[in-house]
């Protein structure tokens, strides 16, 4: 099991860290007192759906159970079955002043310091120094945007780019509505219709009949084409952007036949190409 520990100073950013964990595939729990971590982990393995990534995120939120943090840390380290890394989040004690007066939040020892931040944030960064000295992982966010932030965390934790964003490739049919959840839409109605062929009628575009029917045409053809050199051209700049989740859908009259078709054909395509790809058909089982 892969367990990232979220740490660092209040106000660094490790809320936005955890989201992009979040949309990366790890299961997250945030403000989570040490001395639970063990007991947390044991859930983790007993759970059916046999959580592999996990995502902690602690710190000084948890008042005095976290002065047991370093020991806590230092145990979950020694598990063999575990693959720990702690990433530390800091930013510069002006610009966490900054971020508070901004957000008109309060530090966590706000009360123990009378409102004094500056006291408060001394204070905690005396307490991290030891767990500051065992992290695996360091990111400064002083200067960094939130998709700057977002960028380091997915170099950090990801094989590939690709692996950042979830894509759904969906199909509908228009005269049950038009797909609301796409940020992709494509009008395949101007494809030939299998269903006006009486033996592919009660097929639809999962099925290699109906797919070599509607990708026998040269206009087929040149279409796939150019959504594939579309495609290949918007993702990456979506990824740089910091998209997590891309939705593309085809519509064809009935949502059975040609938009099913291309939403298979490009579905398998950006599935060789090592992107994380769902297919949902909306409307396969309308009017059966």
């Amino acid at each position: 099991m892969q367990v990232i520990v979220v740490t660092g100073m209040s106000g660094s950013g490790k809320s936005g860290v955890m989201d992009v964990l979040e949309d990366i595939g790890y299961y997250c729990i945030d403000n989570l007192p040490p001395q639970l971590t063990s007991r947390f982990i044991d859930i983790c393995r007993e759970s059916e759906n046999h959580l592999e990534r996990v995502a902690i995120a602690a710190d000084l939120r948890s008042g005095e159970m976290f002065a047991d943090a370093y020991k806590c840390f230092c145990h979950l380290e020694r598990q063999q079955d575990l693959d720990v890394k702690i990433l530390y989040i800091d930013a510069e004690d002006e610009v966490l002043v900054k971020r508070y007066k901004e957000t008109r939040r309060k530090h966590p020892l706000d009360e123990r310091f009378s409102g004094n931040l500056h006291q408060a944030i001394a204070f905690e960064r005396e307490s991290l120094i030891q767990i500051k000295g065992m992290a695996d992982y360091y990111i400064e966010t002083s200067y960094l945007s939130a998709s700057q932030l977002k960028e380091q965390v997915r170099e950090i934790f990801l094989s590939s780019p690709t692996d950042s964003m979830s894509i759904k490739v969906t199909s509908f049919g228009f005269k049950y509505g038009v797909s609301t959840e796409s940020d992709l839409v494509f009008d395949v109605r101007c494809l030939p219709n299998p269903y006006y062929i009486a033996e592919l009628r009660s097929h639809t575009g999962c099925e290699k009949c109906v797919q070599d029917y509607v990708m026998s045409f040269e206009q087929s053809k040149e279409l796939m084409k150019k959504l594939e050199d579309m495609l290949d051209f918007l993702i990456p700049l979506y990824v740089h952007e910091g998209k997590s989740r891309l939705v593309i859908s085809f519509g064809c009259t009935g949502g059975k036949h040609r938009s099913i078709t291309f939403a298979e054909l490009i579905g398998d395509y950006l599935a060789t190409k090592g992107m994380r790809v769902v297919k949902q058909h909306r409307d396969i089982g309308k009017d059966r």
